[in-house]
């Protein structure tokens, strides 16, 4: 739902120039150094990026979905890793804390996630629990009035700068499922929180991910989500919706971004006596890659409007993401394809984003648990 046309299209072209002006010439440097320049960053904080999806009474933008996708289609338009440092704050490091926690929670730590004051990371995966989330081994005991935390959360996103941490511990020992699981609050400075070295991974350059490991990490019981023990799988769940349809968003923004970095390859370089896009094959490649991203745009905006009229969406979600992360893997392809030899070399932009949107395919879950989540939910309903 859009509130008001004029402004979220003020908001669209201001971040639209922002990343045309300040982000896309920075890509390089960004992938160089491994880090978000600090000046960005800063840039990023006035801005509002980090309260995007917060609601305005705890200081952020409060964005509907449909109005969040179309933010989040521009913020795709250059390096994912841009998008990855103000992301959680917005998506899985605060929408738990909004829709489950307590009111003293929430008046805690949202507002200072709005501004960008502290960053935010989500603990889910294990060494030995990615997609079977709810086998999930990391411990929380009851020690009075604290939790006593012990176990290791891999490839966390912000995990080496976060300064809070949503972190899903097994509180149940005889409950082996989700209903076991609990969900804590755990500051950065807490004793027992040991960071990991950041991980080397192939692509996003700049979006940092680690080991978080709790060595007896004493966690004050008051910071239990909700105020109670159990729900933390729950929580977990209830935020993927959002996330699935903002992940696909950015899919749909990085596709757009490739076919116009092919379309003006394809019209400067000449074969054969004729411009690259003369050519049929060439144009074939074009025309796919222009559809999809079409289709991709019209999916998330069907089901973003659709979770803003208060329908259930959580099959939508996954065939959103399903789709919109594998089309945007089909683009990149293509996008180097009709480069040839030059999009295999690091100074053109798309052999950048073919190691970049290779993660879209694994992180909000899979390809497929979205496929596992879309079939029995069909199923389900027709029970």
């Amino acid at each position: 739902m859009i509130r008001d046309p004029e402004l979220i299209n003020q908001l669209v072209d201001t971040i639209a120039r922002f990343v045309r002006e300040r982000l896309i010439p920075n890509e390089a440097r960004l992938a160089e150094e491994d880090a978000v320049p600090p000046e960005l960053l800063a840039e990023m904080k006035e801005m509002g990026l980090f309260g995007l999806s917060i609601p305005e009474a705890y200081g952020g933008l409060g964005l509907t979905m449909e109005e969040e996708a179309l933010v989040a289609m521009e913020i795709g338009k250059t390096s994912p890793a841009f998008r990855s440092v103000f992301g959680t704050n917005n998506g899985i490091g605060a929408q738990g804390i909004l829709i489950d926690g307590t009111e003293e929670q929430k008046a805690r730590y949202v507002p200072r996630l709005a501004t960008g004051e502290i960053l935010s990371s989500f603990c889910l995966t294990e060494p030995d629990s990615g997609s079977d989330a709810a086998s999930l081994r990391t411990t929380a005991v009851r020690d009075g009035d604290h939790y006593i935390l012990n176990g290791t959360k891999r490839y966390i996103t912000n995990g080496p700068e976060a300064d809070l941490f949503t972190v899903m511990a097994r509180t149940n020992p005889e409950n082996k499922g989700a209903g076991g699981i609990s969900a804590f609050i755990v500051e950065g400075n807490t004793p027992g929180l040991i960071r990991g070295p950041a991980d080397n991974k192939m692509g996003q350059k700049g979006a940092h991910t680690c080991d978080i490991i709790f060595d007896n990490c004493r966690v004050p019981a008051e910071n239990i989500i909700g105020g109670k023990e159990g729900q933390g799988f729950k929580t977990a769940m209830k935020v993927l919706d959002r996330g699935r349809l903002h992940i696909s968003a950015v899919c749909v923004g990085v596709a757009e971004r490739l076919v116009e970095e092919s379309l003006r390859y394809t019209m400067e370089r000449k074969q054969f006596g004729a411009a690259l896009a003369e050519h049929q094959l060439v144009q074939a490649m074009l025309a796919d890659s222009k559809t999809e991203a079409y289709a991709g745009r019209a999916m998330v905006m069907d089901a973003a409007r659709r979770k803003d009229d208060g329908e259930n969406v959580s099959t939508l979600a996954s065939c959103c993401k399903l789709f919109c992360s594998e089309m945007v893997g089909r683009v990149a392809d293509r996008a180097v394809q009709v480069h040839g030899g030059a999009g295999y070399m690091s100074e053109y932009a798309v052999e950048r984003f073919y190691r970049d949107v290779r993660l879209f395919r694994i992180y909000e879950g899979t390809t497929q648990i979205q496929q596992l989540v879309i079939a029995r939910n069909m199923v389900r309903e027709a029970s």
